[in-house]
């Protein structure tokens, strides 16, 4: 078992608290959105009751969805516990990872001129 540091159990935090705002976010936009819609017509009761439903529903699935979203792509982002440890200045054979020697220098579009990183 590998044990995580301060610093990745607080990224874990910062992240899980991300999910839950930003998934009350869009919960309350999509029953908003939902409830706009009994404001503005002139609706039966039945019919308001049923959008009122229907937009809690659709608000908190929407809620759910996005926070198991946001937490499985925060659980496969590199060096996160439980997702592929990538250290700084590993070399490996994957391109685009930061400390990744072996990619190719940016080739620059104007004759004469060099790449940055020549």
């Amino acid at each position: 078992m590998q044990h995580r540091t301060q610093a990745d159990r607080d990224a874990a935090t910062i992240e899980t608290g991300y999910a839950l705002v930003s998934g009350a976010f869009v919960a309350v936009a999509t029953f908003a959105g939902m409830s706009l819609l009994v404001l503005f017509l002139e609706l039966p009761d039945t019919a308001e009751r049923l959008l009122l439903g229907t937009g809690a529903v659709l608000g908190a699935l929407a809620f759910v969805v996005r926070v198991v979203h946001v937490l499985l792509r925060f659980r496969r982002r590199p060096g996160i516990h439980g997702g592929e440890l990538v250290r700084p200045g590993a070399r490996g054979g994957r391109p685009n990872v930061p400390g990744n020697r072996a990619e190719q220098p940016a080739q620059s579009s104007q004759p004469g001129r060099t790449s940055p990183d020549s």
